[in-house]
């Protein structure tokens, strides 16, 4: 018997015509297993994928693994910029300023130690505030620097720490007597950022750091000795503060949204700031010009157009957060809440071009004017809250 009749036989070995053996019984899988095997493969890439992006995003964790090794500068100093808050620094040079013309001195080198020194410490004040709630951020605001990891808490707390330094040795420069109000007002902002941001005094502590900082101003501007702290500022210290009081108030809501109170009170205390504040003090009031029999008494032309002047820029610093506290008292949104915190923020400028046009300095006021077009230019892209 040959070969062919025992088994499978080549088809050169095949009689034409005959039929082809049939295949084995056992089939053939590996077109199978290469597919399982792809399929495998891609599962196991979008699950890389997934978790990359869990882990960029920042949410459901509170750890902040610090910028990526690739990130460029430009992202760097992006996320140090949102985290100073660099928009809202416009607002803080004014307070040194008013304070300084508020006692009726005019600004000097010890002005701007005085003024670098503020700036400094409101922005421990601002990387401290959060480093502070990077926990809570993490829930209700987790884009922002620390809970995103662009950057560490080590970094921000360290931050916080050199700029107090810093801040605190501008002011030494400046004599003892600034000294102790800066180390007054830092006491105040660490309190407030640790401690009291979260309870019923956090807003008075902001508005006590506020006023403050004004006082330093006016405090580092005077003669060398004796210098007690100018009580001719605590006026305008006191309307700032109450402006302060005001914002803080409103910015405890802009996370979650809230009721219409806050935002109504709000606007209720900035129009009794801008009309006490259009008001002349009694100690800058001129005497009148001798009357004449048959005439009523002018007032000089200078201190009519002063007073014209004041009460405008008054009236441009209510008009800059009314709107947004009354819509935020309608529909109190965290949107609407932002926007009107960001507002109160920016009224800060001619709130103090205000103060400073009411104590007699039309230069330091319309200087001071001059700022508010770049901070809200800045706003636009870095949020000031």
């Amino acid at each position: 018997m040959s070969t062919s009749d025992t088994g499978p036989a080549h088809d050169t070995d095949r009689a034409p015509g005959a039929r082809r053996p049939r295949a084995s019984a056992e089939p053939d899988t590996s077109d199978a297993r290469d597919t399982s095997t792809e399929a495998v493969a891609h599962i196991a890439h979008v699950a890389r994928d997934t978790s990359d992006a869990h882990d960029n995003s920042g949410e459901g964790s509170t750890r902040s693994a610090g910028p990526r090794p690739g990130a460029g500068v430009g992202t760097v100093c992006a996320a140090w910029a949102e985290l100073l808050r660099v928009s809202a620094l416009f607002t803080v040079p004014g307070d040194a300023l008013a304070g300084a013309a508020a006692a009726g001195m005019r600004p000097n080198r010890r002005t701007l130690l005085a003024a670098g020194a503020s700036l400094c410490l409101y922005e421990a004040g601002m990387t401290l505030n959060d480093w502070a709630d990077r926990d809570e951020d993490a829930r209700d605001r987790p884009h922002r620097p620390l809970p995103s990891g662009r950057i560490t808490p080590r970094a921000a707390l360290t931050a916080s720490v050199a700029l107090t330094a810093a801040g605190l040795g501008l002011a030494a420069r400046a004599g003892r007597p600034s000294l102790v109000v800066a180390t007054t007002l830092a006491a105040t902002v660490w309190s407030y950022d640790l401690r009291l941001k979260h309870t019923p005094a956090g807003p008075a502590a902001m508005a006590a750091a506020r006023g403050l900082d004004l006082l330093l101003g006016a405090t580092a501007t005077g003669p060398l000795s004796p210098r007690p702290l100018p009580s001719a500022a605590l006026p305008s210290a006191a309307l700032l503060a109450a402006h302060t009081w005001a914002v803080t108030s409103v910015s405890r809501h802009e996370t979650r949204g809230g009721s219409g109170r806050a935002p109504l009170l709000a606007l209720a205390a900035t129009l009794a700031v801008a009309a006490t504040a259009a008001r002349p003090r009694p100690s800058v009031r001129r005497p009148p010009p001798p009357s004449i029999p048959g005439r009523p008494v002018a007032a000089p032309l200078g201190v009519t157009a002063g007073r014209l002047l004041t009460a405008a820029v008054a009236a441009g610093y209510a008009r800059t957060p009314a709107a947004p506290y009354l819509h935020a008292a309608l529909h109190p949104s965290p949107p609407l809440v932002q926007r009107s915190v960001g507002a109160g923020i920016r009224a800060l400028i001619p709130l103090q071009a205000t103060l400073a046009l009411r104590a007699g300095a039309p230069g330091t006021g319309l200087a001071l004017l001059a700022l508010a077009p770049l901070a809200r230019a800045l706003a636009r892209k870095v949020s000031p809250t």
